[in-house]
Formats: C-alpha cells, structure tokens, sequence
C-alpha cells in the first residue's frame, strides 16, 4: 500500500473490536477478508433514503473479493435507487476492469448507475497522479477523491471530470500534520472549477482536536451543491 495507510484508523479499530483478529498485512489477508453475504439485502429493508459509505471498514476491490460478491453488491445498488452508495477504493487499477466488465455483462438500464459514485483515496502527489487518472477511466456517475489524511500537495489541474474532492487530515496516536497550503490549494481549484469541496478535519490527536474550519468557515458541499 502507500504512506497514507502507516496509521491507519481502520484496522486498529477492527483489531480493537474484535472485527478482524490479526494484523492487516497480506499474509493475513484470507483471515481478515470475510464476506457478510448476510448483509446484501439489508438495503432493501432501508425505509427512508440513505447515503451508504459501501465497505467503510475495507476495500470493495480487494483482490479477494471475487467478481461474482461484487456483482452480487452491484445488483442490490441498482434494485434499491432511492439510497446513494459511495465506493472508495486504493486499488482502481482492479476497480476499472471490474466496473467495465459489470458495465457489458448486466443488462441495467441507464448505465453507469445514477446513484452510485466511485472515489479512491490519494495522499500526495505520487498517488494522485498514479490513482487518478484511472478513476477518471472508470464508468461511474460521480468521480470523487478523499485525499486524506493529506500528506503532501497535491495539483489538481491536470485532473478535469472529478465530481467532488473530500480533504482531511490524519487523526489518532502519531498523527502526521497537514500543512495549510496543501489545504488552499486544493479548496482555491475546487471553488474555481466549481467542483465541490468537502473539508473533513484537521486531525490531530482526535478526530476532533484540530476542528473542521477552514479560513472561518465549514466546507460541507456535496455534488449537486455547486453549478457545473
């Protein structure tokens, strides 16, 4: 993985809990990857529309989440339009193959999926520039990215079709700072291309030491929020 996963809130919370049982490393990884098939259908028992962070906890794109799991997920967002999924992911070299293959095997009307929105996560430049531009290939409705915890700037110019940035800094034992700058930069594009910019933390020892304001000001925009 990359530097932005050093300290990652995730799996200390997973061990913590009792969720996951070993460290996340790649030699761990048939024990820590279940698949709750359980849980497909719970959507569908969703009265009121929801905003649903798919796989909060993990990766969708998992090398051990087979095709046939993912399509299964993929079938229950297309049967339950009323909530709005968002995926995130730092594996979009799998992603993209895998959304195309869904794209020309699933007979859905109104491809890609209007309440689906797809992001991967980038901590600096070298994983914008590797991450993005495969995002930018994928089919999807919404193209986001969460660039936190944010390490390093990043530049978004080269990167037109994204649909919404998230901005976050890292929070927990060890947390590293995120300068300022960084934090401008990326807002100052996002606001002159009218993209929406979402400002989660700061960070620091919690998630809530540092606040969420920015230049006196919360940024929550949403796609839909800004005129494109």
């Amino acid at each position: 993985m990359s530097a932005g996963c050093k300290n990652c809130y995730a799996e200390t919370l997973s061990l913590r809990m009792g969720w996951s049982t070993k460290p996340w490393t790649a030699q761990n990884a048939r024990e820590n990857v279940i698949l709750h098939h359980d849980r497909l259908d719970q959507p569908k028992r969703w009265k009121a529309p929801r905003r649903v962070f798919v796989n909060s906890m993990s990766d969708l794109f998992h090398e051990l989440i087979s095709f046939e799991f993912i399509r299964a997920i993929w079938a229950v967002m297309a049967n339950t339009p009323q909530h709005t999924y968002q995926i995130l992911t730092k594996r979009p070299e799998r992603m993209r193959p895998v959304v195309s293959r869904l794209r020309h095997e699933l007979p859905w009307q109104g491809w890609p999926l209007p309440n689906v929105w797809c992001g991967i996560s980038c901590e600096d430049h070298d994983t914008a520039d590797e991450r993005i531009p495969i995002l930018l290939d994928t089919p999807a409705a919404v193209r986001f990215i969460s660039a936190e915890p944010l390490l390093g700037p990043i530049e978004l110019a080269p990167f037109g079709g994204l649909d919404w940035v998230i901005v976050g800094g890292e929070s927990g034992a060890g947390a590293r700072p995120m300068d300022l700058e960084w934090v401008r930069s990326l807002r100052d594009r996002c606001t002159a291309a009218g993209v929406p910019f979402f400002f989660k933390q700061w960070g620091g020892r919690t998630p809530k030491a540092g606040g969420r304001e920015l230049d006196g000001r919360t940024w929550d925009e949403m796609p839909g929020d800004v005129p494109s």
